[in-house]
């Protein structure tokens, strides 16, 4: 086989790395153990021998560039490779290690898996788990993420995705606000009643409501005065607090449905359900922390 990287290239590339996640080369020499300028010189040498800009530079910060961005891809992947079989040839491979990146948002953060992790770490005590909780769109690349959770597929073939869970709709209310305002017995009386919104941050899109009639799927853009974006256990606040009607996962308000603090309307109606997925770069080596917590999600979820 011909050599194709002397020790000086594989060492730039470990700085490249290094400055591309901390977006900073200062911060890339403090964890290497060397000087900010030996960080940025290796860079520079890594840029004339490819022949692009790797990164965008002012006096503050470095970023990438598109080219830099998908060189840091290839080579975060082949770095992760190499020390992964380094570990395997030296015999601690046996049990996944390391830290695990994972962005989920809220509300399966707080109901599904924040509560399985303590599980997790006892069932594999050498992996460190980084929880970013959140409803937005994270940048696998950017940010250095191992995997997310989203209720909406991304189109990005870069990209895996595996169904966690289809998890079912309910319509809520509180027994005051049904005592005020009545109990609606079809989709028609929605027309004359609160009805909660929830926003999606990203566009600003409305969700509609999502509902079974005689086996027919029915989508309902209902009106309402009280809006909650980003968070959508704020209108399951709002209406354990008497506001209106609002349309969740059977999950989030299990506890208040058998406690009477909340009650199931529209029950004909139901049947509907969203999909929760999980999403990880698509790549042939998926560390070995990674595909133990996927098999955990799996097996401790239900389906």
């Amino acid at each position: 086989m011909q050599r194709l990287f002397n020790d000086l290239q594989l060492g730039s590339i470990e700085l490249f790395c290094l400055a591309a996640e901390a977006g900073s080369f200062t911060a890339a020499a403090l964890v290497a153990g060397v000087t900010p300028a030996a960080v940025s010189r290796s860079v520079s040498r890594m840029e004339e021998h490819l022949g692009v800009r790797l990164f965008a530079r002012t006096t503050r910060s470095v970023k990438l560039t598109d080219s830099g961005r998908c060189y840091y891809e290839e080579c975060r992947q082949a770095l992760a490779q190499l020390a992964e079989a380094q570990r395997e040839v030296m015999g601690q491979q046996q049990q996944p290690s390391g830290t695990l990146r994972i962005s989920i948002p809220t509300t399966y953060a707080h109901h599904r898996i924040l509560p399985l992790l303590p599980a997790f770490r006892a069932r594999f005590p050498d992996v460190k788990v980084e929880s970013h909780i959140s409803n937005r769109n994270i940048d696998f690349v950017g940010e250095g993420y191992d995997m997310a959770i989203r209720v909406r597929a991304i189109a990005d073939s870069g990209l895996i995705a595996r169904q966690l869970e289809d998890a079912a709709l309910v319509m809520i209310a509180s027994p005051e606000y049904l005592k005020q305002a009545g109990v609606p017995q079809t989709l028609d009386e929605l027309t004359r009643h609160e009805c909660i919104q929830y926003e999606l941050p990203s566009n600003g899109r409305r969700i509609a409501w999502l509902f079974n009639d005689n086996g027919t799927p029915v989508e309902i853009l209902a009106q309402g005065n009280l809006i909650c974006s980003d968070d959508v256990l704020g209108g399951v606040t709002l209406a354990k607090h008497g506001a209106g009607l609002f349309q969740t996962y059977r999950f989030i308000v299990e506890n208040e449905l058998a406690d009477g603090s909340l009650v199931e309307v529209l029950k004909p109606y139901s049947g509907r359900s969203r999909p929760f997925t999980l999403l990880y770069p698509q790549s042939r080596h998926v560390p070995l922390r990674l595909r133990a917590f996927i098999d955990f999600l799996v097996e401790q979820l239900p389906r």
